[in-house]
């Protein structure tokens, strides 16, 4: 048996949204190796929040821990 906890990230977009424009996150690689220190494995991203254009600018990424 598993249990799962979320770690939400925001993507910051600059203050307009081109087509060439590029998207960073904040933290993500910072968060998966602390929580793989800690014996928790990435198994993916949800996307929490997009703008009308469909562009993702915030999502949870989830982490999954065996239960002994």
């Amino acid at each position: 048996m598993y249990t799962y906890e979320y770690e939400r990230v925001h993507i910051y977009t600059g203050r307009t949204q081109w087509i060439n424009s590029k998207n960073e996150t904040t933290g993500h690689r910072e968060i998966v190796a602390r929580r793989a220190k800690a014996g928790w494995r990435f198994v993916g991203v949800i996307p929490i929040d997009q703008t009308a254009s469909g562009v993702v600018v915030e999502m949870d990424l989830v982490f999954e821990k065996e239960v002994p």
